[in-house]
Order: structure tokens, then sequence, then C-alpha cells
């Protein structure tokens, strides 16, 4: 767990620190070289050469004041959209770098340093950039939230104004523990003592593209049940493609969700209302507010993240850009409340860049995905873009993780995620992303709460 060195660094006055600035050239290179070919950098070159996962770039800051820096990093990105892995005194995040001709300073999100030597090291993760330096400036004292606990929808009912109005009254406080699918988090219950406060189901197989191919679920049962045990529920939705699944040997029907895998084309779907792709779209969202309408009249509110991942592309909602995302968010949004009137529905945006946000109107909660093996840092810099995203006006939660955050570091870098929900499988047993030792501390950590402190939420009583 997070030493008591460093958490009381978190709390230390930032007053006489100032932002410094490092010169790539000048750390400690691996895998990597320095560059001069490309004007406009800072220093004496720049470095480049990313083209293995083990390659990285290693700083060392000398730090007066103890406290939370915000972190910048100065690259140019000529090979297209990027990303790379920042790891701070053993916290970690994934920084998005923009394709760019010109060299650009993008937010790293916040890291948190002792007085003295400090170890920061990029690494390659997607590679093909160019680093030139990284700056860090003292972080300005983070306000109260200001986010609303009043649903989008504003039919919603009871069930759903309750759970948002839960989730706001323990933001900043605590966070909710969650596990995708009932095996896993029977794994949980049974291996680590606890059980998570959130169930993770999918939608996945109950459209025709898959039913029609001997595909079938229970989840819907299964979300009942758990609710009935005063737990909450999550649903995502691995859509896949109505028509035009490739299902051969090296892209399998079952795999139909992702861009790979299909010939669907969200674009010509959504030219106009008549073609028939279009009716296949409307024909699946039907399909999916059957079950909806079974849990509403179960009287179970359902935290909704439909169109999930959008931004990253590998599924065919998000393969065409932002624009038909958008759009299809709002057409699965509008079929599901005003024409079918499904009002138990807390609606969950999935990706964090600005051109593919579809507007406060229609979400009523932020989030991320993320995945880094071993890493248990706060994920901070994920954190704060969502933050920036809505002006802090909507909840933001964690909604796949493959490493459990450790809660020292969520409270010291006030990455306020509402709740984590660790996807299935090896993920959370493998031991490999999170060890069994380390499972046990985070659900026995009074900041984590577990199904049995949650009881009576949906009265304010929890």
């Amino acid at each position: 767990m997070l030493s008591a060195v460093l958490f009381v660094a978190a709390c230390a006055a930032t007053a006489v620190a100032q932002t410094i600035t490092l010169q790539a050239e000048s750390a400690t290179l691996s895998g990597v070289i320095v560059g001069t070919a490309v004007a406009g950098f800072t220093g004496s070159g720049y470095v480049e050469g990313f083209d293995e996962s083990t390659d990285s770039i290693k700083f060392t800051a000398d730090i007066t004041t103890a406290g939370l820096y915000d972190l910048s990093i100065v690259y140019n990105g000529p090979y297209g959209d990027k990303y790379t892995y920042i790891v701070a005194n053993g916290a970690g995040s994934q920084i998005s770098l923009p394709a760019t001709t010109e060299w650009k300073t993008v937010s790293a999100g916040q890291v948190l340093l002792t007085a003295g030597k400090n170890a920061l090291e990029i690494q390659s993760n997607w590679g093909w950039y160019l680093v030139d330096a990284i700056t860090l400036s003292p972080s300005a004292p983070r306000g109260p939230h200001k986010v609303t606990t009043k649903p989008v929808n504003k039919k919603a009912n009871a069930d759903a104004k309750a759970l948002l109005k839960y989730l706001g009254s323990i933001y900043g406080k605590h966070i909710l523990s969650g596990q995708q699918d009932q095996a896993s988090l029977d794994w949980v219950t049974t291996n680590v003592g606890k059980t998570p406060a959130i169930l993770g189901l999918d939608f996945m197989d109950y459209t025709e593209s898959r039913t029609s191919r001997g595909a079938s679920s229970t989840d819907v049962d299964k979300a009942i049940a758990f609710a009935a045990k005063g737990g909450i529920i999550t649903f995502a939705w691995h859509w896949g493609a109505p028509v035009g699944l490739y299902d051969n040997e090296t892209e399998p029907w079952w795999s139909g969700f992702y861009t790979r895998a299909t010939d669907f084309n969200i674009v010509d779907a959504l030219a106009d209302t008549k073609n028939a792709n279009y009716t296949l779209l409307i024909k699946d969202i039907d399909t999916i507010a059957v079950q909806l309408k079974k849990l509403q009249n179960a009287k179970v509110p359902v935290l909704f993240r439909p169109l999930h991942e959008a931004e990253g592309g590998w599924f065919w909602w998000g393969a065409h850009g932002p624009e038909p995302a958008k759009k299809l968010y709002r057409i699965v949004y509008e079929r599901l409340t005003t024409h079918h009137g499904i009002n138990n529905l807390i609606w969950v945006w999935n990706s964090v860049a600005k051109d593919w946000y579809p507007g406060s109107d229609v979400v009523d909660i932020v989030s991320a995905d993320t995945y880094s093996q071993g890493d248990h840092g706060p994920v901070s810099a994920t954190y704060n873009n969502l933050l920036a995203l809505t002006n802090d006006t909507k909840i933001i939660a964690a909604a796949e993780i493959g490493s459990v955050m450790e809660p020292a570091l969520l409270k010291a870098y006030q990455a306020d995620w509402v709740y984590f929900c660790v996807w299935s499988g090896d993920f959370i047993s493998g031991g490999q992303w999170n060890s069994l030792s380390f499972l046990k501390e985070v659900y026995n950590d009074e900041y984590v709460l577990t199904l049995d402190e949650i009881q009576g939420w949906k009265g304010g009583k929890a």
C-alpha cells in the first residue's frame, strides 16, 4: 500500500514550488535515440525511435517541495494518433498523443512527488512519436465538485433517481467495488471474502445476429437476482453488427462487434431512416428494450453503457469517427426513452475525447476503460481529462479496469472515481493483473464499498 511518506506528501504545501522542465535528450534513454532533424524542439534535441515495447525515457526530478504536480509532455506526433505510458514513483497513466506535425504540449495528469529525487519514466505503449521534454508545476487545489444528480431523462423513475442520488452522495468520499460477470463476482466473494457492490453484465447475446447463431443469455435474470440482494447493476452492450459478419475462421460470428469482423458501415446505415440497415439497427434497439422493460418492471435501475470505447475505433460504431457514433448514441437514447418509455436508466458515456462527447443533455455519467497490467495507480490523467470534459458537472466512473486502483493513491490524487468494475476471467482471478493479497487489502479498505456496506441505498439508508 501507499507509504505514509507519499501520503503525507500529497497534503504538503506547494506554495514555494516552481515549474521545472526536464529535457528528454538529457534523461536516461533505453532503446531510443536523440534526434535533431525535426525543427522546433527545445534544448539540444529530442528523443525518437519508440518502436519496441521496452523503449523508455527515464527522468529524475529533483523536487524541493513535496506534493501533487501537473505533468505535461512536449511531443510531436507525425505518425498518427498514439498513446504513451508514464510512471511516476510507481503510479502510472496512459496518455493520449493526438496526431500532429508540430511540437505541442499535452497534459499527462498529475504526479505525486516527494522532496528530493523522483523517478519518472515514459514507456513506449503504442510507440512512434517524438518527445522533446516534460514539465512539472504545482497542482492548484481542487475545489468541491459541481456534479448534478438529476437524471437527463426528465421522466426517470424513482429507482433511477435514487441510484444517481446515491452515487452523488458518495462521490469523492468512497468508491464502489464492481465486477464484470456473475462467475467472476462469485470468485471474488469466495476468494476475497467480500462481495462487490456492482455486478457488470452484457446485452451482447440478446440480439438476432447472435441468437440466430445459437447464442443465449441469462444476464437479465442475474441482474434481477443481484439487485434483490441490494446490489447495483451496470450493463454494457457488445453490439454484434446486425448484418455483414464475415463469420470465417479468422473472424468468427461471435467477434461481430469488432470493426475487423464485419463490413457493416455505420455511415451508410445512418444515411437515412428507410434503408434496410437502419431498420436492422432499430430492430436491435427494440430487442434490447424488451429486456430493459423486464428490469424496469422488476424495479432494477441500470447504469447503461452503450457504444462503449467508441473513440478507439475497434468497434464498428466507432470505426468512422465521432459524428456517426454520437448520432447513433442519440438514436439509442431517444428510441429507448421516448419511444419505449424506459425510465430506469442512468446513461453512461464511455469515451474521453471532447469531439466524441454526445452532449450533456443525454449523459448522466462519464467514464473510461483503462487497462495496465500490474499498475495500481489512480489513472489520474484520464480522470482529469473526464473532469475537464464536462467542467466537473458529471460524476466520473472507471467502467472497465484491468488492475484495481490503490485506495490511498485515489485519495492522494483526488481521483474520485465513483466506481470501478474489474473485467472478468484472468483480470480478476489470474494473479497477474491483481494479486489475491492486494485484492483483500483493497476490499477491506474503508474507502471501498462492498455489497454489505450499501444495503438500503435505494431508500437513502446506506
